[in-house]
C-alpha cells in the first residue's frame, strides 16, 4: 500500500537546491534512507515530507490527500517525525513527555487514561527508560533524551516514521538497539521508515531503498545494488572509499 507520494518536487533552502522534479513513492514495509553530505538538505527534505517546510513546487500526497489539506490531528496519526535535536521549553517528566505521543488520539480537553499510560510505559520499557518515569527531562543525558524521543514516537504509532539522525548521542549498543527496535516495530505494523543518516554502514544494515542528495538538486534513488556503487558513493561524499565484505554484507571505509 502506498503511504506517501511526492511528485515533481522542487525543494530548496537558501541558495541550496535540494531536489529538482523529485518523484518519491514510499510503500508499507519499505525502509528508506536519505544519504548525502552535510548541508545537502536531508533534514529539510524530511521536514518537507512531514509538512513542516513548503516545497518550491510539486505535490506531496498522503493516502490520496494533499499533505497540507489534512487536519493536524489526522496528519499526526499518519506521520511521525523524530527531529535531529530536542528542545524542551517547559519542565516535564519522562512519562509526561512520552504521553505527548497520545495527543493525536485524545479529544479536546481530554486527559490521558490508563490505556495511554500503559502504552507509554511499554514504550519506555522498550527504550530502557522505565526506571526514569518521574525524572525531569532536563536532567537526562543526550542519549537518554534521544531514546525518550524514540519512545514518544512509538507511543504515537504513525504509519510513516521520519527519522532525522536517530542515532544522535547514542553509543554503539544503543544505536543498534534503537534501530533494531524501530525496524521491528515497522515490520510488525506494516509501516514504513525514512531515515536521514550519516553512517553509511548502519544505513545498509537497516534500509532497503536509498535516496541520494548531491547538494545541487541532483538526486538518485534505488536499492543498494542499484545505487550504492563505489563510483557513486565517492562522488556523493567527495572522498575515496574502500569496500570490505563482512558477515552482514559490504562495509564501506574511508581511504
Amino acid at each position: 500500500m502506498r503511504l506517501i507520494d511526492a511528485s515533481r518536487l522542487d525543494v530548496s533552502i537558501g541558495a541550496v537546491s535540494i531536489c529538482r522534479k523529485l518523484d518519491l513513492h514510499i510503500d508499507n514495509g519499505q525502509h528508506w534512507c536519505i544519504l548525502g553530505r552535510n548541508g545537502s538538505g536531508k533534514t529539510t527534505l524530511l521536514h518537507t515530507l512531514a509538512g513542516l517546510h513548503k516545497p518550491d513546487s510539486g505535490t506531496v500526497m498522503l493516502g490520496g490527500n494533499s499533505l497540507h489539506s489534512l487536519p493536524g490531528r489526522a496528519l499526526a496519526k499518519r506521520i511521525g517525525i523524530l527531529l535531529q535535536d530536542h528542545l524542551d521549553t517547559f519542565p516535564a517528566t519522562v512519562m509526561e513527555t512520552a504521553l505527548i505521543g497520545r495527543h493525536p488520539y485524545l479529544g479536546p480537553l481530554q486527559w490521558e487514561g490508563p490505556e495511554d499510560y500503559t502504552l507509554a510505559l511499554e514504550a519506555l520499557q522498550a527504550v530502557e527508560l522505565e526506571q526514569m518515569t518521574d525524572r525531569n527531562v532536563a536532567t537526562l543525558s543526550g542519549g537518554e533524551r534521544r531514546r525518550l524521543g524514540i519512545a514518544t514516537l512509538l507511543v504515537q504509532d504513525p504509519a510513516l516514521l521520519l527519522l532525522d539522525e536517530p542515532t544522535n548521542h547514542l553509543d554503539i549498543h544503543h544505536q543498534v538497539r534503537m534501530l533494531d527496535l524501530l525496524a521491528e516495530r515497522s515490520h510488525a505494523g506494516d509501516k514504513a521508515m525514512l531515515l536521514a543518516l550519516h553512517d553509511l554502514n548502519l544505513a545498509l544494515r537497516y534500509c532497503d531503498h536509498f535516496l541520494l542528495l548531491f547538494g545541487n538538486g541532483e538526486t538518485l534513488q534505488g536499492t543498494a545494488d542499484e545505487v550504492l556503487t563505489q563510483s557513486v558513493l565517492e562522488r556523493l561524499y567527495g572522498h575515496p572509499l574502500q569496500c570490505l565484505q563482512a558477515a552482514r554484507g559490504p562495509v564501506w571505509l574511508p581511504e
